[in-house]
């Protein structure tokens, strides 16, 4: 499923040079890497937890997820040092790509009253992050197996030094930003 890699190299490449004048191809911005984080809050009440998420994760990504561990005690929140606090999945190359092509066409589409993903969440530097409140919405989690949902982090790593290349670069792969 390289669809959106084909598209990068024959769609987005020549339309990104020509609107930011770009002498080389090595100049164009590229998706590098796509980070997604699920954090657990309730792990003192179910320790089955982080297996599930990591679970569904793995089903998600197709990748196994690693987990995450908190770097300083919080008393307010109950946390202790070096505690398991979530799960976290890196894609690079094609499994970025299959994921991301999941995302835009067929995950973002079934959540309800969808009127794309927002424009100002861009971080200064061509990274754009987003939350996904359920899990529910992808096709490979089933409603009856999951034992509480679930929201979760996708962070878009670029290559652009802006933010103007790298919402230009997302919306020509098919990201659905709000109009």
């Amino acid at each position: 499923m390289e669809i959106l890699k084909e598209q990068y190299q024959k769609e987005v490449v020549p339309a990104l040079m020509k609107k930011f004048n770009y002498h080389s191809v090595m100049e164009v911005p590229k998706l590098e890497k796509i980070v997604i984080n699920v954090g657990l809050g309730d792990m003192k009440d179910n320790p089955k937890a982080l297996d599930n998420t990591m679970n569904d994760l793995s089903l998600i990504t197709g990748q196994r997820p690693i987990v995450t561990k908190a770097k300083k005690a919080i008393a307010a929140f109950k946390i202790r040092e070096n505690v398991n606090i979530g799960c976290k999945v890196t894609l690079r190359n094609g499994k970025m790509y299959d994921f991301a092509y999941k995302l835009f066409n067929v995950a973002l589409p079934r959540v309800r009253d969808f009127r794309g993903v927002s424009n100002h969440s861009f971080d200064g530097r061509g990274n754009y992050s987003m939350g996904i409140k359920e899990q529910l919405i992808f096709p490979e989690i089933e409603y009856d197996k999951i034992d509480k949902i679930r929201g979760m982090d996708i962070i878009f790593v670029t290559t652009a030094k802006t933010d103007e290349e790298a919402r230009e670069l997302l919306s020509l792969l098919g990201m659905p930003f709000q109009a």
